[in-house]
């Protein structure tokens, strides 16, 4: 059920926060966005492998869907970090649109403020009673995304109410180590799970 409702959350999430950054050309909210997508990916492929491991499929097939599915994971966030740094390290060096204020984009970024920390905190905990590795390391993604959200949020009220169009390129790159981290931590992940492998 909370693999659902995260999978469900993060679409809508991922919607909202691309169709407001571009309309208010924020690179804090699109790069939000797509990270938000990435993350249902995560969650889909967690929520396949407990419903698997239910079912009692081999401990290898597993660990071999989990160990391609952290890749693309992997990649997907440090390209999503490449592309913030390029796009919001031009726009702060003049060249492309200033963002505006988005109050679509301070919504969806402060209800993610209130919504993550929980889900994150009680997938730790059911990762603890079931002995998941795989449901901990979606647990500290959920809890990452808190820490997007917060760092989005704080660009767009910036901007919105001191008019410093630079905090939104600012709060994108602020965003990247969080990403490169992510996008870190799924390669690991799948090293860990290949060297546990019988």
């Amino acid at each position: 059920m909370l693999q659902l409702f995260s999978v469900g959350w993060n679409i809508l999430e991922g919607i909202i926060a691309i169709g407001a950054g571009i309309s208010a050309a924020s690179i804090a909210l699109v790069g939000f966005g797509i990270d938000s997508f990435i993350e249902t990916a995560s969650a889909v492929t967690v929520a396949w492998r407990t419903r698997a491991e239910l079912q009692g499929r081999t401990a290898a097939a597993l660990a071999n869907t989990e160990e391609r599915a952290s890749r693309v994971a992997g990649g997907l966030l440090l390209a999503l970090a490449l592309y913030i740094v390029l796009d919001a390290g031009r726009r702060l060096l003049g060249f492309g649109a200033h963002a505006e204020e988005s109050h679509l984009g301070i919504g969806i970024t402060a209800l993610s403020l209130l919504v993550m920390p929980g889900v994150g905190y009680a997938k730790l905990r059911t990762a603890r009673e079931l002995r998941s590795r795989a449901l901990r390391a979606d647990a500290y993604e959920t809890i990452t995304c808190a820490w997007l959200s917060l760092t989005t949020l704080a660009g767009l009220l910036l901007n919105a109410i001191l008019g410093w169009w630079w905090a939104d390129p600012l709060a994108a790159i602020a965003l990247v180590p969080l990403i490169v981290r992510e996008g870190l931590e799924a390669f690991r992940h799948d090293e860990c799970a290949h060297d546990d492998a019988p």
